[in-house]
């Protein structure tokens, strides 16, 4: 499970409080406010709650604005340092250690979203060899004609030896806040939205070296769903079952206590491992030995560790964790949010299993045996009458994982926007969202899934 608070509930408990808090840049060179995007009519009653837009082709790469950045072509085109424009100094707050990074920049066109925005959520996939690391910022604009200031969505590295990976608390501007991995406007009921926006990158290494990261995708998803404490139910469509690899959480419980208290927080990490063996990606043997002897399924640990936000305290952060799954040969990962189970069943019918993101009392979901304020599972398929077949993490074995979970309720749950605790107190639901892991290169029923639905 996640930690004990998630950050949406965090989220609900603070926004109140957002608004009296002051303006704050994150750190990077200084640019001027986003400029306004060329008009677009309106979305209809109809139109989607959630849009995804990425930049990861060469020409994608090309029509940004790059600072010593190059656009690489090749099967899987990306983004380098090309040369440094400038030296700057980065003290890490969870080290306290000060160094000297070259670094060079890229900045994506204006994206004018087709679902004026509540919360926006970015992703990246990209390769960090010791010595690098990136930091991806969002600036928008909103539908009152001001702008946001640059917030830093997250500074990562694959690994963590140079700078630990973490998102940066307390930037608002007093309409919208940062909460770890996420942009939320503070009050969604005055109808103020975010209408546009940009995404910039911003590529280190040590001064004189030759390294670079490479950034493979870059994007963000946008989108405006209402507060719902229920979801209408879905017509079942599909019967099937992929064959994921099991892995609970709770053989780890006490095993790396640094990493988010250990094992029994796990849920995020143990849930991506389980989708990226199941693309056929596992780390070697090298890779692992850092693990203690004789642990079962080192490589769980292996994926706690290196998802591990060091700011949020927790594995459980959206975006690293997908950012970690496409560390592996030929993988591209996302963060977005699905509408409903029919959705997900078009991603299962296509050979793709889903990680979702839900929080629910014991008695909201039969047979779990639990309830929890933030939990990721696996869904990897269905069964002939529709329900939900489920690896579940937070089992007492491996064994245990798979589970079947009843449709109305799982739908409910994983969907909804609001929810009532054990307390009786609103809460903050995920509405819909998941980790979606696949092959840079998928199979044609693949891609054609993954466009439907604006991944590629």
């Amino acid at each position: 499970m996640n930690r004990p608070t998630s950050r949406r509930t965090m989220l609900t408990a603070a926004l109140a409080a957002a608004a009296a808090a002051g303006t704050v840049s994150s750190a990077g060179p200084a640019t001027a406010a986003v400029p306004a995007a060329a008009p677009h009519p309106a979305p209809s009653a109809t139109a989607s709650l959630v849009e995804n837009r990425s930049w990861h082709t060469y020409t994608d790469w090309r029509s940004g604005r790059g600072a010593g950045t190059r656009a690489v072509a090749g099967r899987r085109p990306g983004l380098v340092i090309g040369h440094a424009v400038g030296v700057t100094d980065y003290t890490d707050p969870h080290t306290g250690q000060t160094a000297d990074w070259e670094y060079a920049t890229w900045t994506s066109p204006v994206h004018r979203s087709a679902v004026p925005a509540t919360e926006v959520i970015a992703s990246w996939n990209a390769d960090t060899p010791a010595g690098t690391w990136i930091q991806i910022e969002l600036q928008g604009r909103y539908s009152d004609a001001t702008s946001t200031p640059w917030y830093a969505m997250g500074r990562w590295a694959a690994g963590d030896a140079d700078i630990r990976r973490t998102s940066v608390d307390d930037q608002t501007d007093g309409k919208s806040s940062i909460w770890t991995d996420t942009f939320s406007v503070d009050d969604a009921a005055s109808g103020l939205r975010l209408v546009s926006y940009r995404l910039r990158l911003t590529l280190h290494r040590p001064p004189g070296s030759r390294l670079t990261p490479t950034v493979w995708r870059l994007g963000a998803m946008a989108s405006d769903v209402p507060d719902r404490f229920t979801v209408p139910a879905s017509t079942p469509g599909l019967a099937r079952e992929l064959p994921v690899p099991r892995y609970s959480q709770n053989v780890h419980a006490g095993q790396y206590p640094e990493y988010d208290n250990g094992g029994e927080a796990w849920c995020s990490p143990t849930s991506s491992q389980m989708i990226i063996e199941y693309w056929g990606r596992r780390p070697t043997a090298e890779e692992l030995a850092w693990v203690k002897p004789g642990l079962a399924d080192p490589q769980v640990c292996h994926a706690a560790r290196f998802t591990y936000d060091y700011q949020y305290e927790g594995c459980g952060n959206w975006p690293f964790n997908a950012a970690y799954a496409a560390t592996y040969d030929d993988m591209s990962a996302v963060v977005t949010r699905l509408g409903s189970l029919t959705d997900l069943e078009t991603l299962v019918r296509a050979g793709i299993p889903v990680i979702t993101s839900q929080s629910f009392l014991k008695e909201e979901l039969t047979g779990a045996g639990y309830g929890t304020s933030g939990h990721l599972m696996t869904v990897i398929g269905f069964t002939a009458d529709g329900d939900v077949i489920a690896n579940d993490p937070a089992s007492p074995s491996n064994e245990a994982v798979r589970r079947v979970y009843k449709r109305q309720e799982w739908e409910t749950i994983w969907l909804r926007t609001k929810r009532y605790d054990a307390n009786g107190k609103v809460r903050s639901g995920t509405g819909g969202v998941c980790y979606i892991y696949w092959p840079a290169d998928p199979a044609p029923r693949q891609r054609r899934v993954l466009k439907s639905l604006g991944l590629l």
